[in-house]
C-alpha cells in the first residue's frame, strides 16, 4: 500500500522527497528546500454538539433543546485554525477513521485552510466527542465528552524527518505520549517544538520538558510542576538552555514571559466585553505559532496571542471569534496602551 501525504502531482517527480516503508507501506514525504507547512499539530481534535435550553435540567425531567449546534474544537484543532486563519500554512497529525465524526473534522479543517492529508486512517478512530448544554439562562456550560476511538498514533506511523516538512512542531497535552519522541525527531531536523501541557505526567520525562523550545503553560500548572508561586519565579525556574521561551497564562490577570533567561514580563489582557471564553488559551497558542513563523520576535508574538484570545472571547463558540490577520492588527492598533512591562 502507498499512502502520498501531502504532496501536489508534481511533486511526485521530485527527486529529493523521502521515502519511509512502514509495517509495508510505504510513506512519501515532500522534502523540497522550502518548507510545505509553517505548523505541523499533534494533538487533541474534538467534535462539539451543542445543546441550548433554557435553563439546566432538573433531575428526572424533560426540557426542550432550543438550538442545536456542531462545532469543531479541542486544543491542537483551534490553535492550527488560529494559526491558518493568520496566514499560517497549517496541518494536522493525527488518526482519523471512516466515521461522520471524522468527516465532519476533515470538511472543517478544509474549510479553514489546514491540511489533513498527512493523517492515517483507522476505521474506528474518531474525534474526541462531546455534547455541551449551554444554560442560556446565565450562559453557564456542562460538558460531557468521551474519549472513546481517540488515541494518539503509534510512533511507527510518524517519519523520523517528517518536522523537515515545517517550520514548528505543535504538540498538546492529549499526545504526551509522543512529547519525548516528536521533540526528538524534531531537533534532529532542525525545527522548533512548541508546546501546552496539562499533565504531571511530564515530570516523568524532565528532560523532555526542559527541552521544548516554546513552552506555555497556565500559571496554575507551572506553580505545580516548579513549587514556586510567583510569576517570577516560576519563569526562572522553567528556564532551561533550550527554552527560546517561557509563557505562563492566567486568564483575566493576563500573562508573563520570559526570553532566554533574559527579564520577566508581565502582558496584560486586553479589555473586551466577553462573550464566551471557550477556546481562548487555544486559540492564544495558535497565535502564537503564527507569530514566531512569520518571523516575529517572542515580545510580538506574546501581544498577538494575547489580542487574538481577547478577540475570540467577543464571540460564542470556540472558534467563531478567531480573527484574520488584517484585524488582529487593528484590534492592537486600537489598544496602544497594552504592552508588556518589565517585572522588576
Amino acid at each position: 500500500m502507498i499512502f502520498i501525504w501531502g504532496i501536489p502531482t508534481d511533486d511526485m517527480k521530485n527527486p529529493t522527497a523521502s521515502f519511509f516503508e512502514i509495517s509495508n507501506t510505504i510513506i512519501i514525504v515532500a522534502m523540497n528546500s522550502a518548507r510545505k507547512w509553517d505548523v505541523i499539530g499533534f494533538g487533541a481534535i474534538a467534535v462539539d454538539d451543542l445543546l441550548y435550553v433554557h435553563s439546566f435540567p432538573q433531575p428526572n425531567s424533560k426540557i426542550e433543546v432550543v438550538k442545536r449546534d456542531r462545532q469543531g474544537g479541542g486544543l491542537t484543532g483551534t490553535a492550527l485554525v488560529a494559526a491558518s486563519r493568520l496566514g499560517a500554512r497549517s496541518a494536522y497529525f493525527g488518526l482519523l477513521g471512516h466515521n461522520d465524526l471524522s468527516d465532519f473534522t476533515i470538511r472543517e479543517f478544509a474549510r479553514e485552510g489546514v491540511d489533513t492529508s498527512l493523517c492515517p486512517r483507522n476505521e474506528k478512530a474518531q474525534p474526541i466527542y462531546s455534547s455541551i448544554i449551554v444554560d442560556q439562562s446565565n450562559s453557564e456550560r456542562t460538558i460531557l465528552y468521551s474519549l472513546e476511538n481517540f488515541s494518539p498514533p503509534e510512533p511507527t506511523l510518524i517519519p523520523r524527518d517528517l518536522p523537515k516538512a515545517c517550520r514548528l512542531v505543535f504538540i498538546d497535552t492529549y499526545f504526551l505520549p509522543l512529547t519525548r519522541y516528536l521533540v526528538e525527531i524534531s531537533h534532529s531536523c532542525d525545527t522548533p517544538v512548541i508546546a501546552d501541557i496539562e499533565s504531571l505526567r511530564i515530570m516523568d520525562f524532565p528532560e523532555t520538558l526542559d527541552a521544548i523550545d516554546y513552552l506555555i503553560l497556565s500559571q496554575e500548572f507551572a506553580a505545580q510542576i516548579t513549587a514556586a508561586s510567583s510569576p517570577a519565579n516560576i519563569l526562572q525556574k522553567l528556564n532551561t538552555p533550550q527554552r527560546n521561551c517561557a509563557v505562563i497564562t492566567e486568564g483575566k490577570q493576563g500573562c508573563w514571559f520570559q526570553e532566554k533567561g533574559g527579564a520577566v514580563y508581565h502582558m496584560p489582557a486586553f479589555k473586551v466585553d466577553a462573550v464566551d471564553t471557550t477556546g481562548c488559551g487555544d486559540v492564544f497558542h495558535g497565535a502564537y505559532a503564527a507569530a514566531l513563523v512569520r518571523g516575529e520576535v517572542n515580545t510580538t508574538a506574546v501581544i498577538q496571542a494575547s489580542a487574538a484570545a481577547a478577540m475570540k472571547a467577543t464571540k460564542p463558540g470556540g472558534r467563531a471569534g478567531i480573527p484574520s490577520l488584517n484585524a488582529l492588527q487593528e484590534f492592537i492598533k486600537a489598544n496602544p496602551e497594552v504592552v508588556p512591562h518589565k517585572v522588576e
